[in-house]
């Protein structure tokens, strides 16, 4: 009862006495990865088979409902936000989506930012950063075109140095992430670290993942980041430092560029123990985790009614089934991916 007016006050939303998201190790889930699409305009050949078959259209959540199931984990405590693919702005309008969500900044969201592969960032930079974006990461495993394209099968090196440009314009802080691939990029890092740091961007690497299947054999490619720090630092002098991003890595200062350098070490390195996240597919399907195939179905209650409430005990059952780590160490030595699933369907 409100006293001076006599009305009776409304009920608090469900939202406001949602319970935050702590998993059986007592770890507090504070980071979302949303995978927006499957689909992609680059077929990188250690993510993807070149001829995908992709989900269709009436599996996939819209982006109302894409926006409901943001809000239930803001709700549920999200405070980092990251859309991801395939490539998130490939999705059509899905500007849109980033608008409404980011919205939420300041009001439970502390930070909404994308992982792109940077083909279309020319032409959405500035929209990014008006709806909020303020961070995003950009892929990119080479400064040679040729061997960019390779890679990529079909992406264009000098659309994506247009797309950092155009991001670095718009005022978006810009952290490279680049897969280190045996006998095909590992004698760029030097020169990716003078490039990222030169230009004020961070660099992270990343340790190739066993995840679907492709036409190579991974092993072939897998490069263990503890030989590549072993190599850089023939060149480069590395400080530990204590910067965490909310992601699993792992971070020293080059003293020679004043820049940060990232290290993801999925293979040689399990980087479960502080894990704070989980990823939902645009599907609607929530992984506890990367390298598991343990899942929650959302979609389903999503559709079947218009009250949000039954989310949350929903999205409880499913923390509470959340693993200590993967299992990708197992698959080291051989060319079977840990899961069936490729990256682009989880979003990373």
């Amino acid at each position: 009862m409100n006293i001076q007016s006599g009305t009776v006050a409304s009920p608090a939303p469900l939202w406001a006495t949602a319970r935050p998201m702590v998993d059986p190790f007592q770890r507090a889930i504070t980071y979302l990865r949303f995978s927006v699409t499957d689909r992609c305009d680059f077929r990188c050949t250690y993510c993807m088979a070149e001829n995908m078959n992709f989900l269709p259209k009436k599996d996939l959540l819209t982006l109302e409902e894409m926006n409901r199931l943001c809000s239930a984990f803001i709700a549920k405590g999200i405070r980092k936000l990251r859309l991801t693919g395939g490539e998130p702005l490939v999705r059509k309008n899905v500007m849109h989506l980033v608008r409404e969500l980011g919205k939420q900044i300041g009001s439970g969201l502390d930070e909404l930012t994308l992982t792109t592969n940077g083909s279309q960032l020319a032409r959405f930079a500035d929209e990014l950063y008006d709806c909020g974006v303020r961070r995003i990461n950009v892929s990119l495993d080479t400064l040679d075109p040729d061997k960019f394209r390779q890679i990529t099968r079909w992406g264009d090196f000098h659309r994506v140095m247009k797309g950092i440009d155009a991001a670095q314009n718009a005022g978006l802080k810009i952290k490279l992430n680049a897969v280190a691939l045996k006998d095909f990029n590992d004698v760029e890092m030097p020169d990716m670290i003078r490039f990222a740091h030169g230009r004020g961007m961070g660099l992270t690497v990343i340790e190739t993942m066993p995840m679907g299947e492709i036409e190579e054999d991974r092993t072939d490619r897998y490069l263990p980041l503890s030989k590549l720090r072993v190599d850089l630092e023939k060149q480069f002098t590395m400080r530990e430092i204590d910067h965490r991003t909310g992601g699993p890595a792992r971070y020293v200062t080059v003293e020679e560029t004043g820049g940060r350098l990232g290290f993801i070490t999925p293979m040689t390195h399990n980087f479960c123990d502080s894990c704070n996240r989980v990823r939902l597919t645009c599907t609607g399907t929530l992984y506890m985790c990367l390298g598991q195939n343990d899942a929650a179905d959302l979609r389903s209650m999503l559709r079947a009614t218009e009250d949000d409430g039954p989310l949350y005990p929903a999205i409880d059952e499913a923390i509470s089934r959340k693993p200590k780590g993967h299992d990708f160490i197992i698959h080291r030595t051989h060319n079977r991916p840990a899961v069936a699933r490729h990256m682009s369907v989880t979003g990373g």
